[in-house]
């Protein structure tokens, strides 16, 4: 579903946000009912190897290995529930195109496209079995590794099936079964490129179709691998080489913080599903109600609090937005002012635990994800002051009433919400006092979500919702991994191609001086930040950054900060920024209005990422100073 007519927006895969249907109505219950059982499965496995070594003196045997492996499963089964239910991050320019047989062919070669890429990759991923069933490689307790990979092509035949099947989606019924076929022929087609011989001609033709699909509204992870294939393809001069792309998706097994990803998700899904966000509008606005500017105030510190629970902006407005922007005009904030805030406050917490994008970074660029989480307090801290402090300022100026502080209601707000504070902290002790892993800490903080809503709540039922809240949580899996492993494909050509090494010599070349890189790469995480989603922007763009980091000697972890920082502030970066398009849908305003209300909150951010590049020991002073060995 578009936020808004005429408008091109990335897609945001969130439960309360469906581009074209519910994956618990689409999938299959098999589907719904594996990756339950699964996502249970890996919250127990993490969580009772702690216990155990804490208590017995030895970890479970396998049980890391074997929850990297269902990490896998989980992340195909998302994907083809994602898949069922048009909830893969894409770009949607559908709306621009004329209704009738305009939309219908873009929409058609979009899906088409898409299911030949699938079924090739089905296939690449069926070769790459062949080989390792003859193995003796095991995962654990007896399980062969090629039993594992075997999710892998029936997970692509199944999403290019599906494919195919919403390529008839916008047309009458006569018309959609020709429209299905079709694209069921090119997907099969798709094995045809086995006897085609590599050529300048061919490689053109396919990256233009691969392109323009993208442009049309097929996934990022469909133009990533399919861009990724036909390079191998052309380079190797055998069509074999392209198993070079689910190879490498599936080496994502072998990153031992990759179960965090589906852990925190899951936890972040069951707070957001129970409540946590009426209980803390609750708490914050008794602790400063009584500050001028206080429910300003108020709202930055929950927006920010519930980012880092969602990993998505997006969750955050459609989720708050009908809470906090009453509470601001009833208290006399202007309408713009806080319309603004909303819309601002909607990124930020993007830097604190257990937020998605901070763990998705430090796969990518191999950084220690307990290290981002430490460095990014007080840049995170920052953030959210500045916008608070605006919020004050505003406030005064607006004599907002200030509601008389009563101990008691505070008290009973902060203990009513205890337990939904209690999770990140949760994942901070656990993981800076050395008590658990990063992955364990996120077991126990999904497990910690469980009991919450499930006994001490009871907002959510164990056999009513809980299912239906895991499912939607494996969606925005699913479109997470399948993305990064297609990306991890694409990047393995760019290693082979020596594009980073380039990148890094003809910047070395030019720009000598790491305070002129550091903005030039400000500059341009702020623009493409505003254009790509943020998973898709961390996983193209990090493994591109991070050599040139290196070369310029910039720590890391400061990096990662800055890195993260720039795309916090992309989301209110005009004319695309993620966050104007959804509060322009959430608020019913114009798109011009929002940027115009937006624009002082770019300004004050843009300082504190300013501050954040420039003033590196606020991110590796801290890491420093909380993670001596």
């Amino acid at each position: 579903m578009p936020l808004r007519e005429g408008s091109i927006d990335f897609r945001v895969t969130a439960p309360t946000i469906s581009s074209h249907g519910d994956p618990e109505a689409q999938g299959t219950r098999i589907e719904r009912g594996l990756v339950t059982f699964l996502l249970v499965t890996m919250i127990l496995l993490p969580a009772a190897s702690t216990v155990s070594r804490r208590l017995l003196g030895r970890e479970l045997p396998g049980s890391a290995v074997l929850a990297q492996h269902i990490t896998l499963w989980v992340g195909f089964l998302g994907a083809m529930l994602a898949t069922a239910s048009g909830r893969h991050l894409a770009l949607s320019t559908l709306d621009v195109i004329p209704v009738g047989w305009p939309r219908t062919a873009a929409w058609f070669l979009g899906q088409a496209v898409s299911a030949a890429v699938t079924a090739l990759l089905a296939w690449a991923s069926l070769e790459l079995v062949k080989v390792e069933w003859t193995g003796f490689g095991q995962v654990a307790f007896g399980i062969k590794v090629a039993w594992s990979q075997l999710v892998m092509p029936v997970g692509f035949a199944i999403m290019a099936l599906r494919f195919a099947w919403r390529a008839g989606a916008p047309c009458e019924s006569l018309r959609c079964w020709g429209l299905r076929v079709a694209a069921a022929l090119i997907a099969a087609g798709a094995f045809l490129l086995g006897s085609a011989v590599p050529g300048p001609a061919l490689t053109w033709i396919l990256s233009i179709l691969v392109l323009l699909a993208f442009l049309l509204g097929a996934p990022v992870f469909v133009a990533m691998a399919g861009l990724a294939m036909v390079l191998f393809f052309r380079d190797a001069g055998d069509p074999i080489a392209v198993v070079a792309v689910p190879t490498a998706t599936f080496n994502l097994v072998s990153s031992a913080t990759l179960p965090a990803i589906p852990l925190l998700t899951a936890a972040g899904y069951v707070l957001a599903e129970g409540g946590a966000a009426r209980r803390l509008v609750r708490a914050y606005k008794g602790i400063f109600g009584w500050m001028p500017g206080g429910v300003a105030v108020m709202a930055t510190f929950v927006c920010a609090l519930f980012t880092t629970f969602t990993g998505a902006s997006g969750v955050t407005i459609l989720a708050l937005g009908g809470l906090l922007l009453p509470a601001l005009l009833e208290d006399g904030y202007p309408e713009d002012f806080s319309v603004g805030l909303v819309t601002a406050a909607g990124s930020l917490g993007l830097l604190f635990p257990p937020s998605l994008p901070v763990i998705l970074y430090g796969v990518v660029a191999q950084a220690p994800i307990d290290h981002l989480f430490i460095g990014g307090l007080v840049p995170g801290l920052l953030m959210i002051v500045l916008v608070a402090a605006y919020g004050v300022l505003v406030g005064v100026r607006s004599r907002a009433p200030r509601q008389a502080f009563h101990p008691r209601e505070a008290l009973a707000a902060l203990w009513d919400a205890k337990w939904d504070l209690g999770l990140p902290t949760l994942v901070v002790v656990a993981v800076g006092s050395g008590f658990a892993t990063v992955v364990e800490a996120a077991a126990l903080a999904a497990a910690y979500a469980l009991v919450v809503e499930l006994l001490v709540f009871r907002s959510i039922g164990p056999v009513r919702d809980l299912p239906r809240v895991l499912v939607h949580a494996s969606t925005l899996v699913g479109s997470v991994v399948i993305l990064l492993g297609t990306a991890l494909g694409l990047t393995s050509w760019f290693v082979d191609a020596e594009i980073p090494t380039r990148l890094v010599e003809w910047m070395t070349a030019h720009v000598h001086s790491p305070a002129l890189f550091l903005l030039m790469l400000n500059a341009v995480l702020l623009v493409l930040g505003s254009v790509l989603e943020i998973y898709s922007a961390i996983v193209v763009l990090a493994p591109l950054v991070a050599p040139l980091g290196v070369a310029y000697g910039i720590e890391p972890i400061h990096l990662g900060v800055v890195f993260l920082a720039n795309l916090e502030l992309g989301f209110l970066f005009p004319p695309m920024g993620l966050n104007l398009f959804l509060s322009a849908s959430r608020f019913n305003k114009p798109l011009p209005y929002l940027y115009r209300k937006a624009f002082p909150f770019l300004l004050i951010m843009s300082a504190g990422v300013l501050a954040i590049t420039y003033l590196p020991a606020i991110t590796t002073g801290v890491v420093e100073l909380l993670a001596r060995d």
